[in-house]
């Protein structure tokens, strides 16, 4: 069993939103930014995570992501299982036809036994004991809006102040003096 970037961002990324729930949407790119993960990467698995109903998208100005539950009843293993994450290690996954025609390996039971150890210890965790987990840790949420959607600071413009003429008549008098 091999658990790939896929599922390690998509948790990663949903208790970064969980830490954040309590502010209103957050934008992808502000995960991106602060969790160094691909935003490309990110809309394709927050894709996967709104159509199993683990996120809610709110679009517009101020926009982004939210917890379409309570972190309480999202379990690590919905979240990785969502992301198309196989929780498989047996060869033949799960089809009892390991050795082909022969039927099962001789490991096959060890392998399923460990499965559902797997899913039944990820099911356990939940994004609320992850997120909770962060915060005993000392992690500081700050609610600075530009960072939560992600717009850096306009620079101001000042206007530029020029002592030549603005027409051609003001050019003619300028030169008449």
């Amino acid at each position: 069993m091999r658990l790939t970037t896929k599922g390690r961002f998509a948790v990663t990324a949903m208790i970064d939103l969980a830490l954040r729930q309590g502010s209103g949407p957050v934008a992808l790119a502000a995960i991106s930014q602060r969790q160094q993960i691909s935003l490309s990467y990110l809309e394709q698995l927050f894709g996967k995570l709104r159509r199993h109903d683990l996120v809610e998208s709110t679009r517009g100005p101020g926009g982004g992501y939210s917890l379409a539950r309570q972190p309480g009843d999202i379990s690590v293993a919905e979240i990785i299982l969502s992301v198309d994450e196989p929780l498989d290690a047996t060869q033949c996954g799960g089809k009892e036809n390991c050795m082909g025609e022969a039927g099962r390996c001789m490991t096959h039971d060890l392998w399923s036994s460990f499965n559902q150890h797997m899913v039944d210890f990820l099911g356990s965790i939940t994004l609320k004991k992850l997120a909770d987990d962060q915060l005993a840790k000392g992690v500081q949420i700050t609610d600075n809006p530009s960072a939560r959607r992600a717009i850096l600071a306009a620079p101001v413009l000042q206007p530029v102040r020029v002592n030549a003429p603005n027409s051609v008549f003001a050019l003619g008098d300028t030169l008449a003096k």
